[in-house]
């Protein structure tokens, strides 16, 4: 598959529009079907039994009528709170964590089983038939007695639907919930995408090359990287990246380096492998989640809101998702059969690249406020202590004392008295440690 269609799939699952049109289908299919079970004569046991009530023609119309006109009233309104959901959200806490909104999956499941019901009860509905209506004996009619009875199993979902909608969305909110959400992510994509652990190698340099240049503008939003792998084992090269998912390209900047045949020869298969756009996505960009978190961060210690708290949490997810990433392999094989050959080669991002996008970009605003400050250098420390590798460790302590260096700048009196003494402590967990 090309990675076009990769990134649409993954974009048209994370739709508003999606799951509501799929279940409004299912719904239509359910009726269809349910109506030929009681025209065929496959429900008549039901209606014969002694506990069950058979419905009339009028109060089954109007049943439907009322279900069907509560169901799209409740789903409008559905729709509503979780747009103000989402304004809150991205204005408060960043307009990228839109996109994380955008893919809950409570959310749009919510709205398509209301929407999915309205279209069942309207398709049963249709199919009632007053006495009037009908030839049969004088004061029969025709009511699908199955369809109803589904109807109001679908109405009991409907309603427990709601209920877990309306609890849902403030949690939702809730900046711990959207930072655990965050973090959870990012560890997990940082799992699949570096899967070598306690194996402290850093990514291999590029081979050179031709470069091969961008032909349009926007951000990589997917790369397939079977599509490059069967192209540079089809044209015996090396393909080496020189951007990433997330980086942003314009025509004349270097994509690719190609070595081993020229770069016009196989520029109509390389285009093939590359998905452009106005925004980035999650899709394989940890850097995108790692900065959603930075973001998060600065926003919190901005003088306008000042709520280091928030911060802290945000710094504590960055802590481990750093921690996860230094103890990871970071020589990334792309190839299916993940062989040592592999023509393909990622752009290299060593760990100090992830620590400098992490709490580099942080670094500034946690040196203005005393309490970040020092939860910044224990989280350095809480990193550190799982890592093996003098390298990495010596990476988060430089990022230590450049907090440090910055704090001095900003901080005066007591306030910085207590920057120095946590820097202090900090200084003896690293005391055994020398230049790598």
């Amino acid at each position: 598959m090309t990675a076009e269609l990769r990134f649409l799939w993954a974009r048209i699952n994370a739709n508003y529009w999606f799951y509501p049109a799929l279940f409004a289908i299912i719904g239509m299919l359910l009726a269809i079907t349910m109506i030929w079970i009681d025209v065929r004569g496959f429900a008549q046991p039901l209606v014969e039994a002694d506990w069950f009530v058979a419905a009339r023609p009028e109060g089954s119309l109007t049943i439907l009528s009322v279900m069907a006109g509560s169901m799209i009233g409740v789903a409008a309104t559905v729709f509503s709170i979780t747009i103000a959901a989402v304004a809150y959200a991205s204005g408060n806490y960043g307009p990228r964590l839109l996109t994380n909104f955008m893919e809950d999956r409570g959310n749009q499941f919510s709205l398509a089983t209301l929407i999915g019901t309205f279209v069942y009860a309207l398709m049963v509905m249709r199919a009632v038939r007053v006495a009037e209506e009908t030839a049969g004996p004088a004061g029969a009619g025709f009511v699908p007695q199955a369809s109803l009875v589904v109807a109001y199993l679908l109405m009991a979902l409907c309603v427990a639907v709601l209920v877990y909608f309306l609890h849902h969305i403030p949690s939702s909110i809730r900046i711990n919930i959207v930072l655990e959400g965050i973090g959870h992510r990012l560890l997990r994509t940082i799992r699949d995408i570096y899967p070598e652990e306690d194996s402290y190698c850093e990514p291999e340099p590029s081979r050179g090359g031709e470069p091969l240049h961008a032909w349009t503008e926007g951000y990589v939003q997917l790369i397939d990287f079977a599509e490059l792998e069967s192209t540079a084992r089809e044209q015996d090269c090396v393909l080496s990246l020189r951007v990433r998912t997330g980086d942003f390209v314009h025509r004349g900047l270097a994509l690719v380096d190609v070595e081993g045949v020229p770069p016009e020869a196989i520029e109509s298969q390389i285009r093939k492998s590359f998905t452009f756009g106005p925004v980035r996505t999650p899709e394989q960009d940890p850097q995108f989640l790692i900065d959603e978190l930075t973001e998060i961060a600065l926003r919190a210690l901005s003088p306008g809101i000042n709520d280091p708290f928030t911060a802290i949490n945000a710094l504590h997810w960055l802590g481990a998702a750093t921690s996860e990433i230094a103890r990871r392999d970071l020589r990334r094989n792309v190839c299916k059969d993940k062989t040592k050959d592999c023509p393909v080669l990622p752009c290299a991002d060593n760990f100090e690249h992830f620590a400098r996008r992490g709490f580099g970009g942080i670094r500034s605003a946690a040196a203005t406020s005393p309490i970040a400050a020092q939860v910044m250098l224990d989280v350095l420390e809480n990193a550190a202590t799982p890592i093996n590798d003098r390298g990495r460790r010596w990476t988060l302590r430089e990022q230590g004392r450049l907090l440090g260096d910055q704090a001095r700048l900003v901080l005066d009196g007591p306030d910085l008295a207590l920057v120095e003494e946590r820097l202090s402590a900090f200084e003896r967990f690293f005391a055994p440690l020398s230049e790598p």
